[in-house]
């Protein structure tokens, strides 16, 4: 009976024993540190369900298309009854040059403790139109409608427009309709039918449109040559969409961007007749972003919870097995809590005072709670305040890792490549065979 005594105690002593404990309570953490994850990921979708809702009301995300030139006409052919037919088929024609000029005008919108940024702008387009030689796209000219010819602008969200709208076609000024009189063309637009001579071929048409929407803006690049230019006193855009702008300047005023698209750098022609071509598939644009996304960075700090529980962990072996203070794993399972406790107070507090602030409160709180525990384990204030320092260093670690979206693997992989020599250095010192309470478990260095 003795002997089973003893070999409990040697057990329960074993450096080995205490550490395969210790790798089987973080593999079990993995457990609530997904459920964490998930969490952060509902309340990010939370967040977008309210963005989606303010936009509904204010305006979505919107992609404007245009101008473009549709022409109808007819062509008739005699069938096998020897009947004259008609089919009525329609000529779209793109500017060979497009300029537009927008000015956005952020502002935010509070919708309970979440915030939306949209905005109302003022785009002017203004372009020219050169009509092909309908001969050799085999159109017979008596047989066009040109009293039937529409102007076609394609808009995401028609309820963010704000102007009265007027086409100007060559100095003439044209009402517009609702919806596209050809959709084939993009979702969601108007319509401005114009009168077009046979005798011109040249064409000018402009148009001023106030138009509010929701975090971005895109334009399609429908003219032979596109050239776009957007200003905005909005200082973190990010530029999205098929093209890059070719040149920005984003300081603490705000940012310009310009772009300058060829036909050759599209996939659909300058004209058409017998195809349908989704031109706003093309689109490019801006991005209004918030400085901060508290739910990107706090989903990538729960990412490294894991790491975070294992280096703390290992701390607390150290101080266990150096200083001969015994710890039961159900102590190192209550600081495991206490740590993952970090995650939803970083993310709650993070939706009410940004995502800096809630880091530092959330770490000054957790490690101020387990300093105080650790103290009650150790009856020492060296040993607490080596745990406090410690965990302190951890916390500083990986917010710098947080801040450094290009750099966070290079600094992060120096920074565990420190961790590790310095681990290297202290287990020299150790007898792993040895037992926790063993009075010759140092060996000399």
């Amino acid at each position: 009976m003795q002997t089973i005594q003893e070999f409990s105690k040697k057990l329960s002593q074993s450096i080995s024993v205490k550490i395969a404990i210790i790798g089987f309570l973080i593999l079990l953490l993995l457990i609530p540190t997904f459920m964490i994850q998930g969490l952060i990921g509902e309340r990010e979708t939370t967040r977008n369900s309210v963005v989606q809702e303010v936009g509904d009301k204010w305006g979505r995300q919107q992609t404007v298309t245009g101008p473009i030139l549709a022409i109808p006409y007819f062509e008739q052919y005699i069938n096998k009854d020897d009947e004259i037919v008609k089919s009525n088929k329609t000529l779209f024609v793109l500017p060979e040059k497009l300029d537009i000029t927008g000015q956005l005008n952020p502002e935010i919108r509070h919708r309970g403790i979440y915030k939306v940024i949209v905005y109302n702008s003022e785009i002017r387009f203004n372009s020219k139109f050169h009509l092909p030689d309908l001969n050799e796209l085999g159109i017979v000219p008596e047989q066009v409608h040109w009293d039937k010819a529409s102007v076609l602008f394609g808009v995401t969200d028609l309820r963010g427009i704000q102007n009265e709208l007027k086409v100007v076609l060559n100095d003439q000024n044209y009402e517009v309709e609702p919806g596209l009189k050809y959709p084939t063309v993009a979702n969601a637009g108007f319509t401005s039918g114009v009168k077009l001579n046979p005798e011109t071929t040249e064409y000018r048409i402009s148009l001023d449109l106030d138009l509010s929407g929701s975090e971005n803006i895109y334009f399609s690049p429908v003219g032979k040559t596109t050239n776009v230019n957007i200003t905005s006193p909005w200082s973190t855009p990010s530029f999205t969409g098929s093209f890059l702008p070719d040149d920005h300047n984003i300081d603490s005023n705000g940012f310009t961007a310009s772009w300058t698209i060829l036909d050759l750098n599209r996939n659909f022609p300058q004209v058409w007749n017998n195809l349908s071509y989704r031109v706003d598939e093309a689109a490019f644009g801006v991005n209004l972003l918030f400085p901060v996304d508290e739910y990107q960075k706090s989903m990538r700090s729960a990412k490294y919870a894991i790491m975070f529980i294992a280096l703390t962990f290992l701390i607390y072996l150290f101080v266990e097995i150096i200083n001969k203070k015994r710890i039961h794993p159900v102590q190192y399972l209550l600081v495991s809590f206490a740590l993952l406790l970090f995650y939803t107070l970083l993310l709650s507090l993070s939706e009410q005072v940004g995502f800096n602030l809630a880091y530092l409160i959330s770490a000054i709180a957790i490690i101020g709670m387990i300093t105080v525990f650790s103290h009650s384990i150790f009856k020492s204030g060296r040993l607490s305040r080596i745990i406090a320092i410690s965990l302190g260093v951890l916390y500083a670690f990986l917010f710098t890792i947080l801040q450094l979206e290009d750099y966070a693997l290079l600094f992060g992989s120096i920074g565990l490549f420190i961790i590790l020599g310095f681990v290297m250095y202290l287990s020299k010192r150790i007898n792993w065979y040895g037992q926790i309470n063993e009075e010759n478990q140092l060996k000399e260095s």
